[in-house]
């Protein structure tokens, strides 16, 4: 009999303790802003895994292969991070870039040489210009503490790489899009998608005059500036 009593006891003890366990599991539940920016970030990796790849293979300026190398090592790394964060989150992450990152992947297989270079150059400053944008929005607006330390990790990796492209493309000769200070696009948002985040350093781009700067799927579309950390 006291066995049985015991038995009701544990059993007690076991439900008390799901109960807890339950409701701590579903208030770890990732914000939208949260999954969005998952989402978008891994795409964003996805694009420049490849764009690093196409940059290495068809770039005619030894900086523009280089410069892609960084970019792919940088990105596979962030990468692993942002994968372990959203399984541990159980968010779904998609298994290829946007569509508009592809139609950014489809011209610079279409184009070669100087052409190649500057499409690429152009293509990456505009994508990074959006991604740092996305990545401060996270840590501003997310909620999940993982979430947004991974965006706090990624922000000078996202610098960094802008300074890099700045620095390329006036060796290049290739005019480097001035932006808007005002706004904040959404990493989930429609539109242009943004390829980017990956290398170190703390310095931001500096916001410009608002002028419109090329998207990464094609066209234009006005995009606001980074602000100084």
């Amino acid at each position: 009999m006291l066995g049985i009593k015991r038995l009701g006891l544990l059993a007690a003890l076991v439900l008390v303790g799901v109960a807890p366990a339950a409701a701590a599991q579903a208030a770890a539940q990732p914000s939208t802003q949260d999954t969005q920016y998952l989402q978008a970030v891994h795409q964003v990796n996805l694009f420049e895994i490849t764009a690093g790849d196409l940059a290495q293979q068809k770039g005619q300026d030894q900086g523009v292969k280089d410069l892609g190398a960084m970019l792919k090592t940088d990105h596979t790394q962030l990468d692993q991070t942002v994968q372990q964060t959203a399984s541990q989150l159980g968010v779904e992450l998609p298994n290829e870039p946007s569509a508009d990152q592809q139609a950014v992947i489809d011209q610079l297989n279409n184009a070669s040489g100087k052409e190649f270079d500057r499409l690429w150059v152009t293509s990456e400053l505009a994508g990074h210009v959006q991604a740092i944008q996305a990545t401060q929005t996270e840590i501003s607006q997310g909620s999940e503490q993982s979430v947004v330390q991974l965006a706090q990790t990624a922000l000078p990796i996202l610098q960094t790489h802008y300074d890099e492209l700045v620095q390329l493309a006036n060796q290049l000769g290739i005019p480097v899009p001035q932006t808007s200070a005002s706004g904040t696009p959404s990493p989930g948002g429609t539109g242009t998608e943004s390829p980017a985040p990956g290398g170190t350093g703390t310095e931001s781009p500096a916001p410009g005059t608002g002028t419109e700067s090329p998207a990464p799927g094609g066209g234009t579309t006005e995009t606001p500036a980074p602000s100084e950390s």
